[in-house]
């Protein structure tokens, strides 16, 4: 007989919110950049991959992030991350899913590398401290997915093991620490998937 799992564990970013790629090329268009200078200058080059590290951790503001990604990418600093991730917008099938699984008895927590929340908050508008059962991001503790102790951090604020959850998460490599962890995984490549392989795992209806 299948053991379901009783907790449900989401990355932010790209889970609950559309994805961050088409929001990322969006800005390069607006700031008039050759497609690809993002993830070129921001996310492949060493030293900026450190940058980003830091502020995930909550050693770099977010304003001081802003400052060092401008002048990598030759742009105003002025509210860099929210310029870049102005497209977002809520997934509502991954939202409602959630609403279900807390409904059906799951415990329900937000797992998110966090991005700094002043000049600009990621979370605004999404009620994370009071739809869901637990929220760990990862300027609030100084550690950062992929790192196994922030997998540990979220199953002992939701009361649970690993062995007992699943973790969803739009970025591939978050995903094998948490399955060395116990945790079922989901990859989140397209939200009608994702909450079918939940409803499996969980056992319980969430659309």
């Amino acid at each position: 007989m299948t053991q379901h799992r009783k907790g449900l564990v989401l990355d932010f970013g790209g889970v609950l919110t559309t994805p961050l790629l088409p929001a990322a090329l969006a800005f390069e268009r607006r700031e008039g950049l050759a497609e690809g200078t993002l993830l070129t200058g921001l996310y492949l080059d060493p030293g900026a991959i450190r940058l980003t590290e830091e502020l995930e951790r909550g050693t770099l503001p977010q304003t001081r992030w802003n400052e060092a990604a401008a002048e990598r990418l030759g742009i105003p600093p002025d509210n860099l991350m929210g310029r870049i991730f102005a497209d977002l917008r809520p997934e509502p099938m991954m939202i409602a899913a959630a609403a279900a699984a807390r409904r059906a008895g799951i415990k329900v927590g937000i797992l998110s590398n966090s991005v700094g929340l002043t000049p600009w908050n990621l979370y605004d508008g999404y009620e994370v401290e009071t739809r869901y059962d637990a929220l760990v991001l990862s300027e609030t503790h100084g550690v950062r997915k992929p790192e196994p102790e922030i997998f540990r951090l979220m199953v002992r604020e939701l009361g649970l093991t690993a062995e007992e959850c699943v973790f969803v998460d739009d970025t591939e490599q978050h995903l094998a620490p948490a399955a060395e962890l116990g945790f079922a995984i989901v990859h989140a490549v397209d939200p009608a998937r994702t909450v079918a392989a939940l409803e499996a795992l969980l056992g319980v209806v969430l659309t």
